[in-house]
């Protein structure tokens, strides 16, 4: 009897340490790192916000939020406020996807969609978006892309900051956005009172842009954006421009006609259209310029 005990003890032994040996190799498998891949880039500008541009459309390589936070960083990669994807699409002449630099996806980006559309090199384009198709106009001054409707307008909303009531509104034109207007904006603090707004609970749980805004005597906003996915003021928001002239003239103007409004960021001005009719906005256009920088390769 004692034998056969031992017998038994034995051949469990061997059956846990097979088991062992093969979580180990599964372990290992895991943490195999992928090969490295060439990837040829464009990089471009549009009124300040700067993209790398890859055509994945022959590509068709993936893992693209890992790509755009490695090339996004300004010290250790090429540098960008985004990676903007160029991909094949059925609805539309391409799709064009644009990663933040913290990988995350955003649903569309004003000034990217205009650099987008002057790589692709055609006068007019239809580009899918996860925000919906957009129409884009290369002309000789710039490009003009048809913006998608925008929802969600709330005004004057009261946020609990630290204890202080701050009072923003709130449209989403393409991506949400939350405007602050205030009286100076050089002395504002876009990165720590914009972080506090972006991630605010009232925006959960997407969070939200936040635009700073001031208006001056000449028809023009001047504007300070700070961007999610970013996480830090950029020089220029495209769809920040469009929701700051948006709001600005339902709050502060509330008369119906076609009108045109100049967006001043760090960058070039840029020129915001649109039709407004019984407290809604219709045919929302952005206008404004964008270039080659350089074109390379690098491996990732």
């Amino acid at each position: 009897m004692m034998k056969a005990k031992n017998l038994q003890k034995k051949k469990s032994a061997k059956k846990t340490t097979v088991k062992l040996k093969v979580k180990k190799t599964i372990y290992k498998k895991k943490n195999v790192k992928r090969k490295k891949r060439k990837f040829v880039f464009t990089k471009m500008v549009a009124s300040g916000n700067d993209f790398v541009v890859f055509d994945n459309r022959v590509s068709n390589i993936k893992h693209m939020s890992e790509i755009a936070i490695a090339l996004c960083q300004r010290t250790s990669g090429i540098g960008a406020d985004g990676l903007i994807v160029m991909e094949r699409s059925k609805k539309a002449d391409f799709k064009m996807r644009i990663f933040n630099p913290d990988g995350s996806e955003a649903e569309m980006c004003g000034n990217g969609i205009r650099c987008a559309a002057l790589y692709k090199g055609r006068k007019q384009s239809k580009i899918e978006t996860l925000a919906g198709i957009l129409k884009a106009e290369v002309k000789e001054y710039g490009i003009k892309v048809k913006m998608v409707q925008p929802k969600n307008l709330q005004l004057n909303i009261g946020l609990d900051i630290d204890g202080c009531m701050n009072q923003v509104n709130f449209v989403n034109s393409g991506v949400p956005h939350a405007v602050y207007f205030v009286q100076n904006l050089d002395a504002a603090n876009v990165r720590i009172l914009g972080r506090l707004i972006r991630y605010h609970r009232q925006f959960e749980p997407e969070g939200t842009n936040v635009d700073f805004v001031e208006t001056d005597m000449q028809d023009e906003l001047r504007i300070r954006t700070y961007e999610r996915g970013v996480e830090a003021e950029t020089l220029a928001c495209g769809t920040g421009s469009v929701a700051s002239a948006l709001i600005y003239h339902s709050k502060f103007v509330d008369t119906e006609g076609s009108f045109i409004y100049n967006v001043r960021p760090k960058g070039e001005v840029l020129k915001i259209y649109f039709d407004y009719k019984n407290g809604k906005f219709n045919n929302v256009w952005l206008e404004g310029t964008a270039r080659i920088v350089f074109k390379g390769e690098c491996y990732v």
